[in-house]
């Protein structure tokens, strides 16, 4: 291999929870409520959408279509068992019920109010009526996409998300130190230093905010109608501590749990909202992996093994790729090439822009 080129695993696209908005000449990161994937080109409009991203969206679509069918026809059933209960006919009356209603009428002072009749018009509440509700709106807005099905490549979850203290030249567009919180790697005058990295909130070198927690989640979507590549990924990259530590804990537990068949879980990605005193009570979103809400987390275990049986059966190596994937990432300190971090710095250091989000690598908030 190639020493000082580190190979990282093959990316179809990207997947954000964010987009580049024009505002006074100036391309900055805006803040979203659901995902968008998007192919690795651009044009004048921004990132062009993967063929995916319409997929997953005509599914969503069509399962809140069918959700609401389902709650109406419930409802009319429901109108159709009443109206037939108020039609059938009361049993006839006995002697003895017949002669207690005329001591009763006999024997009342008042007269009773007579019953107001229903209106011809209105939905009547009377016997025959059936209540109906207001028609639907045919423009219902379309559904988000804050859901996505997804396989990991990898069994270890440092290999899914690789995550470092960064910081960037913002001149030439080139990685300046990385680090882990224990040590980093400096680029000084062509040499390559190492140092101690206290993390950025100790770190002279970054506490001005040019370092940031920055992360690479490499997942595999997982779709019936698309075709996918056993080896490729979509990339999530992110500078939010929040989604950071939330996919790196789901995964440690996950891999635990499942006795390490992370890479055979049907998983998903989750969009999750919540509010913070710095971020002024308003909501900001993260990335979460859970199971697939309509697994359960026991099938989903015994579907992972019975996908490892078969992988072991056919020949395929998973151990071999998790240490093939090890050797890549060591040959190389930075993973984005030179033209992939202008992209990047674009969104890595927004600029203040009134009330626009702070942006992280594909448009989160910087949630610390």
């Amino acid at each position: 291999m190639i020493q000082g080129l580190m190979m990282t695993p093959p990316v179809l696209g990207r997947i954000a929870i964010g987009k580049m908005v024009e505002r006074n000449g100036k391309r900055l990161p805006e803040k979203d409520d659901e995902f968008t994937i998007t192919t690795q080109v651009q044009n004048r409009a921004g990132w062009v959408l993967h063929p995916i991203d319409g997929l997953l969206r005509a599914q969503l679509a069509q399962r809140t279509s069918c959700a609401d069918l389902s709650a109406g026809e419930g409802a009319v059933q429901q109108g159709l068992q009443e109206l037939e209960a108020q039609s059938r006919p009361c049993p006839k009356p006995t002697l003895q019920s017949k002669l207690a209603r005329r001591a009763k009428e006999q024997g009342a002072t008042s007269a009773t109010a007579p019953t107001a009749a229903h209106p011809a018009t209105g939905a009547g509440s009377g016997p025959g009526s059936i209540a109906t509700a207001e028609p639907a709106n045919a423009a219902l807005p379309a559904p988000k996409l804050r859901s996505i099905p997804v396989r990991l490549l990898f069994n270890d979850p440092s290999l899914n998300l690789r995550a470092s203290y960064t910081m960037f030249d913002r001149a030439t567009a080139r990685p300046i130190c990385v680090g882990d919180g224990e040590s980093c790697k400096r680029a000084k005058q062509g040499v390559m230093e190492s140092h101690p990295c206290p993390g950025p909130d100790h770190c002279e070198l970054g506490m001005d905010g040019n370092c940031k927690l920055f992360g690479r989640f490499h997942v595999r979507i997982d779709h019936i109608d698309y075709p996918s590549d056993d080896c490729s990924t979509f990339v999530l990259r992110t500078t939010s501590v929040n989604t950071v530590r939330t996919l790196m804990a789901r995964m440690q537990y996950l891999q635990a749990v499942s006795g390490r068949l992370l890479a055979y879980l049907p998983l998903e990605l989750r969009l999750r909202g919540k509010s913070t005193t710095q971020s002024h009570r308003t909501p900001i979103y993260y990335v979460d992996l859970c199971v697939r809400e309509s697994i359960g987390l026991e099938a989903a275990v015994a579907q992972a093994r019975e996908a490892a049986d078969r992988a072991q059966r056919a020949g395929l190596d998973q151990a071999a790729l998790d240490t093939a994937a090890r050797k890549g990432y060591a040959q190389g300190l930075f993973e984005e090439t030179a033209e992939e971090v202008g992209d990047v710095l674009q969104e890595f250091y927004p600029r203040d822009e009134g009330r626009l989000a702070q942006g992280d690598g594909d448009g989160h908030s910087n949630d610390r």
